[in-house]
């Protein structure tokens, strides 16, 4: 009986390790959780440093909104998946492609 508990019991902990295991995903792009994105430290760094004018923009800056073509987005140096502006005096990371705001910064 007792061989059989402990068969048992090292049997679950090494299930358990496996399906933690599963829930740990590294990745380099940007990563959705819930209504947050969590991007490359060193991206919002330099979003943050450079000294650009504020662009006018009617209407809300929100995560997912499209922006016009008119409004500017300048490259991310060294991350070609990510651009930036500063609309409505608010710094926000931007898919340079698409031009969908992909964070806004606080």
């Amino acid at each position: 009986m007792r061989k059989f508990l402990l068969a048992v019991s090292a049997a679950s902990m090494a299930f358990s390790g496996v399906a933690f295991a599963q829930t740990t995903v590294i990745t380099q792009d940007p990563v959705t959780t819930n209504s947050t994105v969590v991007l490359p430290g060193e991206v919002r760094t330099y979003v943050m440093e450079q000294p650009i004018e504020s662009v006018p923009y009617e209407g809300d800056v929100l995560v997912g909104r499209v922006l016009p073509d008119t409004v500017e987005v300048r490259p991310v140096q060294g991350y070609d998946n990510y651009g930036y502006t500063i609309v409505n005096e608010r710094r926000v990371i931007v898919d340079p492609q698409t031009h969908t705001v992909i964070q806004v910064l606080e």
